[in-house]
């Protein structure tokens, strides 16, 4: 059932914080059992089995994950991806929290906490890059 569901719909799932934990683990690892997603999460805070299995079999349900049978045992694997979720809070956060405004989103993440010498670097090379393309774009 999840694997038939489109694009657009899946795109349109809000992940809780648990669940994003967990596709976080499912993103570094790939597809994995509840045992080692489990264990994952137990690095961090004190996680049930039962309680992951659980969370997992909502998200399956939801569409998030897809599993398959493997033995005695599913494996699961996410069904979106890292950069589309990413996208998909940068957006929710900004349209709630900033009004629309990038640039108020990113003055203030930038006065919240301090960066490195060379993340600033990489950002004036990213700002310099979309100055480019927006010249190319008006030539």
């Amino acid at each position: 059932m999840s694997s038939k569901l489109s694009y657009h719909f899946i795109m349109s799932l809000k992940p809780t914080d648990g669940e994003l934990e967990i596709l976080k683990v499912l993103w570094k690892h790939g597809p994995s059992n509840v045992r080692l997603v489990n264990e994952q999460l137990n690095l961090k805070k004190d996680v049930g089995y039962t309680t992951t299995l659980k969370l997992m079999q909502i998200m399956y349900e939801k569409g998030l994950l897809d599993r398959k049978k493997s033995g005695k045992t599913h494996i699961y694997r996410a069904l979106i991806t890292e950069e589309s979720t990413q996208k998909q809070l940068i957006n929710r956060l900004l349209d709630t929290a900033f009004q629309g405004s990038a640039m108020k989103m990113v003055m203030q993440a930038l006065e919240s906490r301090s960066s490195t010498k060379a993340e600033l670097d990489e950002i004036r090379d990213f700002f310099g890059q979309l100055e480019q393309n927006d010249e190319k774009d008006k030539s």
